[in-house]
């Protein structure tokens, strides 16, 4: 079977698919007719793995396969697939693992070569089309590549097996059960710290990423163990990258990463996940030090979620572009004159407030970040500095925008509304609450026979999701029924689970795969076990369990958590720091911990202290007074009487004496 001698991406549910739909490169969406197409005509594949947000698969695109002599040799030799690694997660890391065992450096573009049957043998990142950087052109690669397959092609098919059989051992592999153990958290923390940078923050070195699977780590170490240094280091990474051009100071939200050590030149995509993650480690950080720093960015970049990322029905798109009218940070950056155009005679103000800095290399405008005592200071001022922001926000809005990725990622949705969900119970704010349900609802409407969809453009739905789908709309839904009493929610997150049980469980039903049974195209169903900008699908599986045990008292679903948790302890055992989401989610699964709170809806007393001490480790159950209730809330089969105010704190199967002052609920909530 053969496909038409055309591109083919026009029709696809991805704008980053849609973008090359224009490329003179023959591009197939990945699909079995693609794979089919490979064998049939017994060629290579070239495999193109990217994403709308990545300024290096721009720049590969506008040299080459824009270009109609590159598009001509790729045409020739080879069956050419794109893939966004967004929509199709698990290709992206099964091939990025090949690279990896290579010995490659790892990054987007990826540029993989496979024989027809889908198996990796070369392969590398970003190629220029003509010999620079120290590496190779586009066209000498491919022709060395075609070469070597037609010369040398039962090696190549040989070393494609072993790299297979590598990865698969690697990424699908089951080890023994490894029995949960404290220390495991204490050791990783403790590792951890020592790769902190303890005048920067984050992890020393260029470039710099926010890192939340390490951050956590540290995290629950301080709140578990009291140990107020590794408190300190995610404090401190908030601070620096918070002051940052990392941090966007006009318009709220943060970029993917930053390319130096001080958090100054961002590359300038803004994703959706990294946000919701910034949102939840700001609550936290506020609730624990008081910093006013951290609610006001919460606030930041809410609003920007809201007034930039928000598409029809109410969910999230997956990213904005780091370009605009062809250059990096573009949308972002101010000469002094922008500045000064835009306010007048209160520019002074702001730049007694921020530093516009052009540092050795960067060649754009300069970057608006903050110095520590600007920080401090614009904190104080900020009633002051909000008109300023305000205007500068409005003549940004005059300038070409970045590009948006508008498709809908159900775990990456997943992450931001139990994010907004969180902040807005902790800070008061009902309209966030109601947005997280609006995007909640949207995704839950839109699946089909009770399977969720992975991403969603428009009308145009990618079915089947992936275990991290039902992980993280699971956590979702708890959040929100934390955030409103709501019961239906902790229905539906049962659903989801019942639905990854029936699609994503392995035949021994101690673990799961990232894709479904059903999925047809996949040279190797992966577990999901390593994290990259966010827990892994694994991880987040094990806090899905635990979490909705706890707000089921299910003692059969809360030993399931503990076999799966023991079972990913024992893959995770080698590579604790690659896989430190794993690590986070086997300590909630030791000691996991329920508050139930029987108050008053109309004047409560318990529950808004409960609101402003969040804590990961705990699932907050609300009853109002003179509920008449059927759930087990309580170990054993209690229910709590509902007649008078009063909270249990629960750690395991072990709850704590009924407290009924708002006080001493204050003292063993806050560490």
């Amino acid at each position: 079977m053969t496909l038409p001698a055309q591109n083919l991406l026009a029709e696809e549910a991805s704008p980053y698919l849609q973008q090359h739909s224009g490329n003179p490169v023959h591009w197939r969406a990945w699909s079995p007719a693609s794979l089919e197409e490979a064998k049939a005509l017994d060629r290579p594949i070239l495999l193109s793995v990217g994403y709308a947000a990545c300024h290096w698969c721009h720049v590969m695109a506008h040299e080459s396969f824009e270009n109609d002599g590159v598009a001509a040799v790729m045409n020739r030799l080879f069956v050419n697939i794109k893939v966004d690694r967004e929509e199709r997660p698990d290709i992206d890391q099964i091939y990025m693992a090949a690279l990896s065992s290579m010995g490659e450096q790892g990054g987007w573009p990826l540029t993989m070569f496979l024989t027809p049957d889908g198996k990796p043998f070369w392969g590398g990142t970003y190629f220029p089309r003509e010999p620079r950087y120290g590496r190779s052109g586009f066209i000498q690669v491919m022709e060395a590549v075609d070469k070597a397959w037609r010369e040398k092609r039962a090696s190549l098919n040989q070393s494609a097996d072993g790299l297979t059989s590598h990865v698969e051992a690697r990424l699908a592999g089951s080890h023994a059960r490894t029995a949960l153990d404290r220390a495991t958290l204490a050791e990783l923390a403790k590792g951890i710290d020592g790769m902190v940078d303890q005048d920067l923050g984050g992890l020393r070195g260029a470039p710099k990423f926010p890192n939340a699977p390490f951050m956590q780590t540290l995290w629950l170490s301080w709140l578990r163990d009291g140990n107020a240094g590794h408190r300190d280091d995610v404090l401190l990474s908030l601070e620096r990258m918070l002051s940052g051009g990392i941090y966007d100071h006009i318009g709220g939200g943060l970029s993917r990463y930053s390319t130096d050590a001080e958090w100054l030149v961002p590359h300038f995509e803004k994703m959706l996940y990294d946000n919701a993650q910034l949102i939840r480690f700001c609550n936290w950080a506020y609730a624990a030090s008081g910093n006013e720093l951290f609610r006001l960015r919460i606030e930041e970049t809410v609003d920007w979620l809201l007034r930039e990322m928000r598409v029809k029905g109410g969910a999230f798109a997956a990213s904005l572009d780091a370009d605009s009218d062809g250059e990096e940070g573009l949308f972002y950056t101010w000469s002094s004159g922008e500045v000064e155009a835009a306010l007048g005679g209160d520019s002074a103000l702001f730049f007694k407030h921020f530093t516009p800095s052009s540092p050795h290399g960067w060649e754009g405008k300069p970057i608006v970040h903050q110095t520590r005592p600007q920080q401090t200071q614009s904190v104080i001022d900020r009633e002051d500095l909000s008109p300023l922001k305000a205007k500068l926000l409005a003549a940004r809005e005059e300038r070409v925008r970045p590009g948006l990725d508008a498709k809908t990622l159900t775990d990456w949705n997943g992450l931001m509304i139990a994010a907004l969900a969180e902040a807005g119970r902790s800070l008061a704010r009902p309209d966030w609450i109601h947005a997280a349900a609006k995007a909640f609802a949207h995704i839950s409407a839109a699946a089909r026979d009770g399977r969720l969809p992975h991403s969603m453009l428009g009308a145009r739905k990618l079915f089947p999701a992936l275990s991290s789908d039902y992980a993280a709309m699971t956590n979702a839904a708890i959040s929100l029924f934390e955030a409103s009493g709501d019961w239906s929610y902790v229905d539906q997150a049962s659903q989801f689970i019942g639905q990854l049980d029936r699609w994503h469980a392995d035949t021994e039903r101690t673990g799961y795969y990232l894709t479904a049974s059903d999925s047809a195209d996949v040279p190797i169903r992966i577990r999901g076990d390593v994290d990259e900008a966010i827990p892994s699908a694994t991880g987040q599986i094990i806090e899905a369990l635990v979490r909705l045990a706890s707000a089921t008292g299910d003692l059969a679903l809360q030993e399931r958590a503990w076999e799966v948790a023991e079972h990913a302890a024992g893959r995770a055992a080698q590579q604790a720091y690659g896989q430190a989401g794993i690590v986070n989610a086997c300590a909630l699964a030791i000691e996991p911990i329920k508050l139930v709170i029987v108050d008053g809806l109309e004047d409560p007393k318990l529950v808004p202290v409960a609101s402003r001490n969040p804590d990961p480790r705990r699932v907050d159950i609300i009853v109002p007074i003179g509920t008449a209730t059927n759930r087990s809330l309580l170990p054993g089969g209690i229910l709590p009487p509902s007649d008078r105010a009063g909270a249990w704190l629960c750690t395991g199967q072990a709850c704590l004496p009924v407290i009924t002052d708002a006080g001493e609920l204050e003292k063993l909530l806050r560490r």
